[in-house]
């Protein structure tokens, strides 16, 4: 069973948020399979469905973003999940520009509370994260209040195509592998 994670905080003021983007991608995910995430189960929204010759469990911790790791770890252990081969956690990232997206593992939270809490709940580092940039083209001083604010009109377009392209990155990964969803997601684009 593959376990693919999207973080956020739940609740309507925070669903259109630049820190709701990990619900977001896999609310379109799930949204182009067909299905419906409204299972509650480990402390968080779910639903199973096939992706090729995978077993995929699309979840949403309902436990706020700093203590994601709760959600994540009882997951894992429900589903006998190896963080290392089966867990995909989708994830903002404030250090990346709007719409930029990068797949790595095996690293530090970057000082993301949810990565963080997830990293200790599992004891380890070393699972799959698709990190998705939400910083604004403008500066802000207030990190925090620009996470938990709704995009702007402007960022939307953006957002869209963000969306698109994260699920179709879990959808390579899934079928062709992590290598291959790195050597085609993570390269830079020309400007």
């Amino acid at each position: 069973m593959k376990l693919i994670v999207g973080l956020g905080n739940p609740g309507d003021e925070y669903m259109l948020t630049p820190h709701n983007i990990g619900f977001l991608v896999v609310d379109r995910i799930a949204s182009e399979r067909g299905v419906e995430i409204r299972n509650r189960q480990c402390r968080a929204l779910t639903v199973r469905m096939q992706v090729g010759d995978e077993s995929v469990l699309l979840a949403k911790p309902e436990t706020y973003m700093n203590l994601s790791g709760m959600s994540v770890r009882e997951l894992v252990a429900e589903y006998e999940a190896k963080p290392e081969s089966d867990l995909i956690v989708i994830q903002d990232e404030l250090d990346f520009p709007l719409g930029t997206l990068r797949i790595h593992t095996r690293r530090s939270s970057a000082g993301h509370n949810g990565i963080e809490s997830i990293i200790d709940a599992l004891g380890t580092q070393d699972f799959l994260r698709i990190r998705i940039g939400v910083a604004p083209e403008r500066k802000v001083e207030d990190g925090p209040s620009y996470l938990l604010s709704p995009f702007r009109k402007a960022e939307l377009a953006v957002v869209v195509g963000i969306l698109d392209t994260a699920a179709e990155a879990v959808q390579v990964i899934l079928t062709e592998g992590p290598a291959a969803a790195m050597n085609r997601f993570n390269r830079k684009d020309s400007e």
